[in-house]
């Protein structure tokens, strides 16, 4: 197996045709079908489906494409870290995000890249939590924002960020005044709008509510896009549990109402994570440096609303610190 083979197949998958992918890698079509054969043949299986409209990746061409490109983004990730030593991190650094999280994050962050990192370029990837986790684990992503709920140990992880969960729904101007909080037994009766499991806030939810005792939430709709769970929020079919965040706008224009939950607090924690197994690029590092400080620096300013700078305690900051060692936070770039 070779790198170039490697880059056949995605250049193949990319473009749905052996010619355009000839075109693309500058290769004559027969020396790419040649190699495409040898690697088919050398892992015994077929990559491709040939079809009247070009190739289709088959099944197992799909599943060997993500470790393609993950060893492709390793390759040059290892190209930038040698060519940026002792100087400016240099490269590519490709950072997931939960929806969730996107409004408060993604905009702020790219600016701070272009600002402070020039040379390094962001790509941001707006992805549910699962499909994130499963390419921070193939190494297609670098880093990622991920939410600590126990189970992040196969990961290099640090918390970064609690944020509160309130009550969210269409505001009613001519109605009787609503309360600011609502206790959590409460919440949970209210038609609920809410991320398929096990996506977001909805393990929070369920398990606080098992630990309380109470009913399982009153899900109306499973919606996990956030721009479809604010048009259903909008147009009345029901409420949700999730920060303000994302609904920032809409609650400052008034078209939406927040009520915080209590009895107990609901809260999410936030962690930056990255690969066990992949070393970190120092473009990728220095990213990771910056995220955490922009993360405390929104939280100080109040932009990130109802969120605070995680605070660990003794135990878990020595592996937070530890963690944060290992992922080059506290020791590369300062």
């Amino acid at each position: 197996m070779e790198l170039r083979q490697l880059r056949y197949v995605v250049a193949i998958a990319e473009h749905g045709a052996l010619s355009k992918a000839a075109s693309q890698v500058f290769v004559a079509q027969s020396a790419l079908s040649f190699q495409l054969a040898q690697l088919e043949a050398e892992l015994g299986v077929s990559l491709f489906l040939r079809t009247r409209r070009g190739v289709e990746l088959t099944e197992p061409g799909k599943a060997f494409l993500a470790h393609a490109q993950a060893i492709l983004r390793q390759v040059e990730d290892a190209r930038a870290s040698v060519h940026s030593t002792g100087g400016e991190p240099t490269g590519k650094v490709v950072f997931g995000i939960p929806h969730s999280v996107s409004n408060a994050l993604a905009l702020p962050l790219l600016q701070a890249v272009r600002q402070q990192l020039p040379q390094v370029e962001l790509e941001l990837t707006e992805e549910l939590t699962g499909n994130l986790i499963a390419q921070l684990r193939t190494g297609l992503l670098n880093l990622a924002v991920l939410f600590d709920d126990g189970h992040l140990a196969e990961f290099l992880h640090q918390r970064v960020l609690t944020e509160r969960l309130s009550l969210i729904a269409l505001a009613k101007p001519d109605g009787p005044r609503t309360p600011a909080s609502i206790t959590f037994k409460k919440a949970l009766e209210q038609p609920l709008i809410l991320p398929a499991a096990p996506h977001g806030v909805r393990p929070i939810i369920e398990a606080a509510a098992r630990q309380k005792g109470y009913a399982p939430p009153a899900v109306v709709a499973d919606i996990s896009s956030i721009s479809i769970l604010r048009t259903a929020l909008l147009a009345g079919m029901g409420q949700t549990l999730l920060p303000v965040m994302p609904m920032q706008a809409d609650l400052d224009a008034g078209r939406l109402q927040a009520r915080a939950v209590m009895s107990p607090v609901l809260t999410r924690d936030i962690a930056l994570c990255a690969s066990r197994h992949i070393p970190l690029s120092g473009a990728a590092a220095a990213v990771a440096r910056l995220t955490v400080a922009l993360v405390q620096r929104l939280c100080a300013e109040g932009t990130w609303k109802d969120a605070y700078p995680a605070v660990p305690d003794e135990a878990a900051n020595t592996k937070c610190s530890k963690a944060s060692a290992e992922m080059g936070l506290l020791n590369r770039y300062p």
